[in-house]
């Protein structure tokens, strides 16, 4: 049975912040993402993921982009890497676990050193993981892999992504996208959040929830994904358990792409308006 994700759902999935909190108490995140020529992603989901509350943000990035992410991206702290470095040579697993929660994916690009990456990520990680964008795709030639995880994984498709991963056309996800969605779920035993018009998030336990309240077709752009992947990541880090913070995520996100819509339009709405627009949505919850 699917139950469709409301407000009072969000507001239950949402930590509060206590007076005394301190960056540390309220979530560090470790983002894994970005290219020489997809510096954007890395940008988008950065700045959602602090919009969306998370206290200090950590990036392991290409060298390559640092000027840029630094510019972009002021409140973040970085850790620049050559491309062509292994994950162990940089004291990886260390740095991975010293957080609450890892995104990896969004610009990754799909070479031997974003593979390196995420093989590490999710044979080492006692953190939960986002996988999203490029790491799908690295995901999509080897999806056993994802079994060797010992943490909670949230894996963000769009159709495209989720028919490399299944091997099913389109056709056949759109024709059944709850069964397509818990079976990938239970096969792997991950969090799958289906993305699409009425997106959908499926526990390995079959628990299915329906984003259908909120979100319009002015989000149907590149880089939606990636401010998507960011607030997930963002409230898991908070401490949110996974499945109801993807589900948190996925309603919030739609609704600053609403807001987004009132002020620009659905023609003229961006990923970085949404991200501009999280602020109003976390306050009207």
């Amino acid at each position: 049975m699917t139950e469709i994700i409301d407000r009072n759902i969000v507001k239950s999935a949402l930590i509060n912040r206590r007076d005394n909190d301190d960056k540390f108490s309220v979530g560090t995140m470790l983002s894994i993402c970005g290219s020489y020529g997809m510096a954007g992603a890395a940008i988008m989901s950065a700045k959602a993921s602090l919009r969306a509350g998370v206290g200090l943000l950590r990036m392991i990035i290409p060298d390559s982009i640092y000027p840029i992410m630094a510019t972009a991206v002021p409140e973040a702290v970085f850790c620049p890497v050559a491309e062509k470095v292994s994950a162990k040579d940089i004291s990886f697993i260390e740095k991975l676990n010293n957080n609450d929660c890892v995104l990896i994916g969004c610009g990754l690009g799909v070479n031997s050193y974003s593979k390196d990456m995420l093989y590490t990520v999710l044979e080492n990680s006692r953190i939960p993981v986002v996988v999203d964008a490029d790491a799908i795709n690295i995901i999509a030639k080897n999806p056993d892999i994802l079994k060797v995880a010992n943490a909670p994984i949230v894996i963000t498709p769009h159709i495209g992504e989720m028919s490399r991963l299944t091997n099913l056309t389109d056709r056949e996800i759109n024709s059944d996208r709850e069964s397509c969605a818990v079976n990938f779920a239970k096969e792997y035993n991950v969090i799958t959040v289906l993305k699409g018009h009425k997106t959908l998030v499926a526990s390995p336990n079959g628990t299915v929830m329906k984003n259908h309240l909120v979100g319009n077709s002015g989000m149907a752009v590149g880089g939606s994904g990636d401010v998507l992947a960011g607030v997930i990541s963002s409230l898991i880090a908070q401490g949110g358990d996974p499945f109801k913070s993807a589900c948190a995520g996925v309603y919030v996100h739609s609704l600053a792409g609403d807001i987004a819509k009132e002020k620009f339009g659905k023609r003229s709405m961006l990923p970085t308006d949404m991200i501009e627009c999280l602020p109003k949505a976390f306050m009207s919850l």
